[in-house]
């Protein structure tokens, strides 16, 4: 697959073929890579991030292979049934690993319709320690409860892993995979790309932690439930996945608006 490929009659069918649920979810995803990797989140031409298709609830929408996500755009993102077959860009590859547990999730899993998979340097350094992911600071409290663990068994390219990948993510939306990377899913791409942004952030702050070598002053379980339990009232109150998401959608229309076309 090239680039070339990508910018020839696939994209122009698109434009005129897509519906405007598709067209503006495919924006949307452009938008959540290409901030991906204004953020580094994503290793080269590895990671991904896929959608379930508004008018077809048995496709999905995901980067192909061959592509940086600063290249990514409405039009280049490719759409898939459940079975791997592409449906909108003839000859593009995927990559197996990525697609096969980004489908077995959606397919597996009608409540959610986003899923992200990265492999930023501090996830990588967290998932890679005994412990895990510490809820030592008031950012990490923000995602405290909702973090499973899954144990690396090789590329995850394998369909029988996916049941157990489904199993460790549990009723959470976020799941260290150890020795290997971070997953996050939701109802949405904005609601899946803000829980990656926290656990990201709290594992960059869990790496500078103990960089220092000093030890981690641990926060008493009582004042965890408790701020745990402000931070329920205050989501319940706000759509803080949607103003973040809006704030950051501002900043990469300034920065790099190429992602829309």
């Amino acid at each position: 697959m090239s680039i070339a490929q990508l910018d020839a009659e696939p994209r122009k069918q698109l434009l005129h073929e897509a519906s405007p649920a598709e067209w503006g979810l495919r924006q949307t995803m452009a938008a959540a890579f290409r901030l991906g990797y204004h953020f580094n989140w994503n290793r080269v031409l590895s990671n991904h991030i896929s959608a379930r298709h508004p008018d077809r609830p048995d496709w999905f929408i995901m980067n192909p292979y061959g592509l940086g996500w600063d290249e990514i755009s409405a039009s280049t993102l490719v759409t898939v049934d459940l079975t791997g077959k592409v449906l909108s860009h003839e000859g593009v590859e995927l990559a197996p690993a990525g697609f096969n547990f980004h489908s077995g999730i959606l397919r597996e899993r009608p409540d959610l319709n986003s899923t992200i998979h990265v492999h930023p340097v501090a996830g990588v350094v967290i998932a890679s320690t005994m412990e895990g992911l510490v809820i030592s600071d008031q950012t990490s409290l923000h995602i405290y409860g909702q973090v499973g663990y899954h144990d690396f068994e090789g590329f995850a390219q394998e369909d029988e892993e996916v049941p157990r990948i489904l199993r460790d993510l549990g009723e959470g939306k976020l799941l260290i995979m150890r020795n290997h990377g971070l997953l996050s899913v939701g109802e949405s791409v904005p609601e899946a790309f803000m829980l990656m942004r926290r656990l990201i952030a709290a594992c960059e702050i869990q790496e500078r932690l103990m960089a220092t070598g000093a030890e981690i002053r641990r926060i008493p379980q009582e004042v965890l439930d408790f701020t745990a339990a402000q931070l329920a009232t205050k989501k319940k109150k706000r759509n803080y996945a949607g103003v973040e998401w809006a704030y950051h959608l501002r900043m990469l229309d300034r920065i790099d608006p190429g992602y829309k076309d």
